[in-house]
């Protein structure tokens, strides 16, 4: 059995044939895409998190909102870039989203994928301490967003507050109890998937891995999660970790299906530079659902996860999506044994 929900790029575009022409199109769309998630029994709602593009940025707003319009998906990110974030105002944002969904949100956070701009995260005023990468930057504002998320007093209070104050120095409000524990961390390689076990943080596993031994991206992913079980077992974390894999799978049942994704869709893994680091892309799955099947059958990181994330077209609107996602769970997950 596995969790299967979608995960949105949140993209819009005034070119022809998009559905979502404008940032309030996707918005509000993404919440619709939600809600008919929910009615369809998929297990989460998951939105990338990009800076500077015409695509979904600030998540919490849309979190929350999604929050108070459903009542049983799992609501998250996959993933906030920590280099543009400010721990504790985060916190903030996070519970305040947290307690309106009852404890449902899932966050995927990391150091972010490449972006539209230059050093993007010093327009947002922070800047890696001297001898540090960006890569260090993210990981310190993840540390201390952790930290934060526990809940202990840090503060101290004014002895003559507007508001009388609980005993002792003072923690963010609001505060989710749980949350900490329903955070993930966006791993590219396996030596971060390591770090984030060691942390007690879930895994996301997505499309683009460091190419770290020439295998297929499948292979190398099973292997990444292998290490992080063995990581977060040696850790001695009292609770079972989650793992997610995200993948582009589309069940050809039409010709509209036809059309959009059964020609010209890359068979197999494509590998390329990010950031001067050789990169290895997932390729995608379309077929009809007897072969998809077949070939799904063979992927090692979808069977290695417990999640599993279908990256959607949000671009080609609310009900073609609802359409993609539903034939998934009904043609073809209960043929794999995930549903």
């Amino acid at each position: 059995m596995k969790k299967i929900g979608f995960l949105s790029f949140g993209h819009w575009s005034s070119q022809r044939g998009s559905a979502t022409r404008s940032a309030a199109d996707v918005l509000l769309q993404s919440i619709d895409l939600a809600v008919a998630a929910e009615e369809l029994g998929a297990d989460g709602a998951y939105f990338r998190v990009h800076h500077f593009a015409q695509q979904l940025s600030s998540p919490f707003p849309l979190l929350a909102a999604i929050g108070a319009r459903t009542k049983s998906i799992e609501i998250g990110t996959g993933v906030i870039d920590m280099r543009y974030e400010n721990p504790h105002y985060m916190v903030e944002d996070a519970g305040a989203a947290d307690l309106i969904s009852g404890g449902r949100l899932q966050l995927g956070i990391s150091r972010g994928s490449p972006e539209q701009v230059v050093d993007g995260w010093r327009h947002f005023g922070y800047a890696p301490e001297a001898g540090d990468t960006d890569q260090d930057m993210a990981r310190s504002h993840a540390l201390r967003f952790l930290t934060l998320l526990e809940g202990d007093g840090f503060a101290k209070p004014n002895p003559r507050p507007m508001f009388p104050n609980p005993p002792g120095l003072l923690r963010l409000e609001p505060h989710s109890e749980t949350l900490r524990e329903r955070i993930w961390w966006g791993a590219a390689s396996d030596q971060t998937a390591i770090w984030a076990a060691e942390l007690g943080m879930n895994l996301q596993s997505s499309t683009l891995k460091w190419d770290e031994s020439g295998e297929p991206l499948h292979i190398q992913q099973a292997t990444q999660i292998r290490k992080y079980r063995e990581a977060w077992k040696a850790a001695g974390h009292k609770r079972s970790p989650r793992v997610s894999v995200s993948r582009s799978i589309f069940a050809i049942m039409n010709e509209q299906d036809h059309m959009y994704f059964g020609q010209g869709r890359p068979e197999r893994d494509q590998v390329g530079v990010i950031d001067d680091q050789r990169a290895v892309f997932g390729r995608s799955y379309a077929a009809e659902p007897d072969q998809l099947i077949e070939e799904l059958k063979k992927d090692e990181a979808i069977a290695e996860a417990d999640t599993l994330l279908l990256t959607v077209p949000n671009t080609l609107g609310v009900d073609y999506n609802t359409h993609v996602i539903e034939s998934i769970l009904r043609h073809v997950a209960p043929a794999l044994g995930w549903r």
